[in-house]
Protein backbone atom coordinates (compact mmCIF):
# COMPACT_ATOMS: atom_id res chain seq x y z
CA UNK A 1 0.00 0.00 0.00
CA UNK A 2 1.54 3.35 -0.96
CA UNK A 3 2.41 5.75 1.78
CA UNK A 4 0.30 8.98 1.57
CA UNK A 5 1.39 12.46 1.42
CA UNK A 6 0.04 14.87 3.82
CA UNK A 7 -1.18 18.44 2.57
CA UNK A 8 1.61 20.84 2.30
CA UNK A 9 0.49 23.55 4.84
CA UNK A 10 3.20 25.91 4.23
CA UNK A 11 1.29 27.73 1.35
CA UNK A 12 -1.03 30.02 3.84
CA UNK A 13 -2.85 31.23 0.87
CA UNK A 14 -4.75 27.82 -0.44
CA UNK A 15 -7.82 29.38 -1.51
CA UNK A 16 -7.85 28.53 -5.19
CA UNK A 17 -7.43 31.11 -7.92
CA UNK A 18 -9.80 31.68 -10.34
CA UNK A 19 -7.87 29.99 -12.77
CA UNK A 20 -7.10 27.03 -10.32
CA UNK A 21 -10.40 26.47 -9.99
CA UNK A 22 -11.64 23.24 -12.14
CA UNK A 23 -15.50 24.19 -12.45
CA UNK A 24 -15.64 26.66 -15.45
CA UNK A 25 -19.22 28.20 -13.43
CA UNK A 26 -16.97 29.22 -10.54
CA UNK A 27 -13.92 30.25 -12.60
CA UNK A 28 -16.43 33.00 -14.25
CA UNK A 29 -17.82 33.67 -10.73
CA UNK A 30 -14.24 34.37 -9.11
CA UNK A 31 -13.27 36.26 -12.42
CA UNK A 32 -15.80 39.42 -11.88
CA UNK A 33 -14.78 40.88 -8.29
CA UNK A 34 -18.55 41.88 -7.33
CA UNK A 35 -20.07 38.38 -8.64
CA UNK A 36 -17.03 36.68 -6.18
CA UNK A 37 -18.28 38.99 -3.39
CA UNK A 38 -22.18 37.95 -3.59
CA UNK A 39 -21.09 34.84 -3.89
CA UNK A 40 -18.74 34.52 -0.92
CA UNK A 41 -21.89 35.75 0.89
CA UNK A 42 -23.74 33.16 0.04
CA UNK A 43 -21.23 30.86 0.75
CA UNK A 44 -20.55 31.88 4.21
CA UNK A 45 -24.45 32.18 5.03
CA UNK A 46 -24.92 28.77 3.62
CA UNK A 47 -22.05 27.32 5.52
CA UNK A 48 -22.90 29.32 8.84
CA UNK A 49 -26.68 28.10 8.85
CA UNK A 50 -25.44 24.40 8.63
CA UNK A 51 -22.86 24.88 11.39
CA UNK A 52 -25.47 26.55 13.78
CA UNK A 53 -28.18 23.92 12.59
CA UNK A 54 -25.87 21.41 13.76
CA UNK A 55 -25.94 21.71 17.90
CA UNK A 56 -29.87 22.31 17.14
CA UNK A 57 -30.29 19.24 15.36
CA UNK A 58 -27.47 16.90 17.13
CA UNK A 59 -29.88 15.64 19.59
CA UNK A 60 -32.73 14.87 17.34
CA UNK A 61 -33.14 11.17 16.18
CA UNK A 62 -31.18 10.82 12.61
CA UNK A 63 -27.97 12.50 10.74
CA UNK A 64 -27.64 15.85 12.40
CA UNK A 65 -24.59 17.40 14.78
CA UNK A 66 -21.02 16.23 13.40
CA UNK A 67 -22.69 15.89 9.78
CA UNK A 68 -23.99 19.10 9.20
CA UNK A 69 -21.03 20.75 11.48
CA UNK A 70 -18.76 19.11 8.37
CA UNK A 71 -21.17 20.18 5.68
CA UNK A 72 -20.72 23.55 6.70
CA UNK A 73 -17.39 23.29 7.30
CA UNK A 74 -17.23 22.01 3.73
CA UNK A 75 -19.23 24.63 2.39
CA UNK A 76 -17.08 27.85 4.11
CA UNK A 77 -14.13 26.08 2.79
CA UNK A 78 -14.67 26.17 -0.88
CA UNK A 79 -14.10 30.37 -0.23
CA UNK A 80 -12.40 30.99 3.37
CA UNK A 81 -8.52 29.97 4.18
CA UNK A 82 -9.57 29.90 7.73
CA UNK A 83 -12.21 27.24 7.11
CA UNK A 84 -10.09 25.23 4.68
CA UNK A 85 -7.73 24.69 7.33
CA UNK A 86 -9.42 23.80 10.00
CA UNK A 87 -11.10 21.49 7.50
CA UNK A 88 -7.57 19.63 6.97
CA UNK A 89 -7.09 19.56 11.10
CA UNK A 90 -10.65 17.78 11.49
CA UNK A 91 -9.65 15.72 8.64
CA UNK A 92 -6.37 14.82 10.41
CA UNK A 93 -8.28 13.74 13.67
CA UNK A 94 -10.55 11.66 11.84
CA UNK A 95 -7.79 10.14 10.63
CA UNK A 96 -6.00 9.69 13.55
CA UNK A 97 -9.37 8.58 15.44
CA UNK A 98 -10.10 5.98 12.77
CA UNK A 99 -5.99 4.70 12.97
CA UNK A 100 -6.30 4.68 16.97
CA UNK A 101 -9.66 2.42 16.83
CA UNK A 102 -8.51 -0.24 13.67
CA UNK A 103 -5.58 -1.35 16.68
CA UNK A 104 -8.14 -1.61 19.35
CA UNK A 105 -8.72 -4.71 20.31
CA UNK A 106 -12.15 -6.70 19.14
CA UNK A 107 -14.00 -7.01 22.48
CA UNK A 108 -13.10 -3.20 23.00
CA UNK A 109 -14.49 -2.48 19.71
CA UNK A 110 -17.75 -4.41 20.72
CA UNK A 111 -17.89 -2.99 23.83
CA UNK A 112 -17.81 0.64 22.40
CA UNK A 113 -20.67 -0.37 19.96
CA UNK A 114 -22.55 -1.61 22.45
CA UNK A 115 -21.77 1.51 24.19
CA UNK A 116 -23.23 3.83 21.49
CA UNK A 117 -26.44 1.53 21.11
CA UNK A 118 -27.66 1.95 24.59
CA UNK A 119 -26.63 6.03 24.57
CA UNK A 120 -28.92 6.07 21.66
CA UNK A 121 -31.51 3.97 23.03
CA UNK A 122 -31.61 6.30 26.18
CA UNK A 123 -31.25 9.35 23.88
CA UNK A 124 -34.39 8.17 21.85
CA UNK A 125 -35.89 6.69 24.76
CA UNK A 126 -35.97 10.40 26.65
CA UNK A 127 -37.35 12.19 23.57
CA UNK A 128 -40.38 9.91 23.53
CA UNK A 129 -40.34 10.28 26.93
CA UNK A 130 -40.32 14.31 26.94
CA UNK A 131 -42.60 14.46 23.58
CA UNK A 132 -44.85 11.45 23.66
CA UNK A 133 -45.11 8.34 21.99
CA UNK A 134 -46.33 9.53 17.86
CA UNK A 135 -49.57 8.31 16.90
CA UNK A 136 -48.18 7.31 13.53
CA UNK A 137 -46.39 4.51 15.19
CA UNK A 138 -47.42 0.90 14.04
CA UNK A 139 -50.15 -0.19 17.54
CA UNK A 140 -47.74 -2.97 18.30
CA UNK A 141 -44.94 -0.62 19.16
CA UNK A 142 -47.13 1.69 20.37
CA UNK A 143 -48.98 -1.00 22.64
CA UNK A 144 -44.60 -1.98 23.99
CA UNK A 145 -43.57 2.03 24.21
CA UNK A 146 -46.64 2.43 26.85
CA UNK A 147 -44.90 -0.09 29.11
CA UNK A 148 -41.67 1.42 29.02
CA UNK A 149 -41.42 3.58 32.13
CA UNK A 150 -42.41 7.44 31.49
CA UNK A 151 -43.84 6.45 28.59
CA UNK A 152 -47.07 5.36 29.55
Amino acid sequence: MAEQKSPDRTDHNITLDAVDDRWEWRRRIRANPRKHLIYRIVVGVVGGVLIIAAPLTGWLPGPGGIPLFIAGLAVLASEFEWAQRLLLKVKDRVKDLTAWTGKQPGWLKALGTLALFICVLVVVWLYLAWLGVPGWFPDSWESFLHKLPLLD
